[in-house]
């Protein structure tokens, strides 16, 4: 069988399409239509211009506000629920019998990197506080920490994150970003909690929705998506509808969306935008390497003296290439980008139009009435780095 060919430009266009990266930004769908296309949105704590989760949302739907992502994502009215994906993620209700595999392996495995002092005591009292007075956070079940560092954490907390994890208890709201939790026989819908799927099952719908955001991976990328193991998906893979195709450049086989195929001829308009590092389109840097070339790692927790990009790099897109890389920051209440890194020589425009005069600047546009939060002057410093493939 003859597998057809895809160019890493014709690579780029599908990953970005299937993305919500290429073609006339739209808001038809919302945050929930974005999420259904992402199929999780990774949680982080880190807030530079906004957390992470925000970001991604302002990428695809331009600054639409913390108030209506978040609405979307926790809301009384939203259907998501948070759990493992390929990192801790809000991902769409419909999901929740594909993650019982996870959910059983947990349970198998019988702990966490947490120790729990009296594991059948603690989770009782967790469990039968949430019966008696419904949804609470950490806090409100008797406190998240012990009183160290923030991994420092209760007893409470970690049988709730343990019962979180085995599908006893799910966080469908946050408040204050802290998580809610509730049980799951009261907050998940009872004709998916009634849902028991093997795991070649689960394995099918999560491969075939990581196939479908990714528009074209390999395998590992298609394991590494929603974090299954690579036996599995080899496994499985024959049971999607997943089609075999060769990337230049890629080694080995790759497996691309048929829809997405169909629609590479399909004329669509670029765009210059900022990406969170934890954005669903980079956070897995190897196939970032592949796509673009680029060698991207998050450098937050890297000593400063020893960081390339910056504390928290968000590289730039600009049509179907990253040409740079811009580390955003506040001085007071002043939005300021403390270093910009140039890829290409001529992306200063680029790098411009996605920094003061897109993400940031509509950020600044929906929050100044409020926060009085201003955009200063984006500093363009000397190229480094090498080029990107073309």
């Amino acid at each position: 069988m003859v597998r057809e060919t895809l160019s890493i430009e014709e690579a780029r266009r599908i990953a970005l399409s299937a993305q919500g990266l290429r073609g006339a930004r739209t808001t038809a769908g919302g945050v929930a239509g974005m999420l259904r296309r992402l199929g999780a949105v990774q949680l982080d704590t880190i807030s530079v211009l906004a957390r992470s989760h925000e970001l991604v949302a302002y990428a695809r739907l331009g600054a639409i506000g913390r108030t209506r992502v978040e609405r979307a994502y926790w809301g009384p009215k939203s259907s998501t629920f948070e759990y493992w994906s390929h990192a801790a993620c809000v991902v769409p209700l419909e999901d929740w019998p594909a993650y019982g595999f996870k959910r059983r392996a947990r349970l198998a495995k019988g702990k966490r990197w947490h120790v729990l002092e009296d594991h059948e005591k603690s989770c009782g009292e967790v469990l039968a506080r949430l019966r008696a007075d419904g949804p609470l956070t950490a806090n409100e079940l008797g406190g998240a920490k012990k009183g160290g560092p923030w991994w420092d954490w209760s007893e409470t907390k970690i049988a709730a994150e343990w019962l979180l994890d085995i599908g006893e208890l799910v966080c469908r709201e946050r408040r204050g970003f802290q998580r809610v939790y509730d049980l799951a026989e009261r907050a998940i819908p009872a004709d998916l909690l009634d849902q028991e799927w093997t795991d070649e099952e689960c394995a099918v719908q999560l491969v075939g929705s990581a196939g479908r955001s990714l528009g074209v991976a390999t395998e590992a990328d298609l394991a590494t998506y929603h974090g299954l193991p690579r036996p599995l998906v080899r496994r499985v893979l024959p049971s999607t509808d997943l089609v075999a195709v060769e990337v230049e450049g890629w080694p080995g086989p790759a497996h691309a969306n048929p829809a997405a195929l169909s629609g590479l001829g399909a004329r669509a308009r670029g765009r210059s935008v900022l990406l969170s590092p934890f954005d669903s389109f980079i956070w897995y840097r190897e196939r970032v390497e592949r796509l673009f070339g680029l060698r991207h790692r998050l450098e937050a927790y890297t000593p400063k003296a020893k960081r390339i990009y910056g504390y928290f790099a968000m590289p730039v897109l600009a049509g179907t290439s990253i040409v740079g890389l811009v580390d955003p920051g506040r001085q007071g209440e002043v939005f300021v980008a403390k270093q910009v890194t140039l890829l290409r020589p001529a992306a200063s425009g680029a790098v411009a139009r996605a920094g003061g005069g897109g993400l940031v600047g509509r950020l600044y546009d929906h929050r100044r009435r409020a926060h009085r939060t201003r955009v200063g002057p984006l500093g363009i410093g000397r190229p480094r780095g090498g080029p990107l493939r073309s």
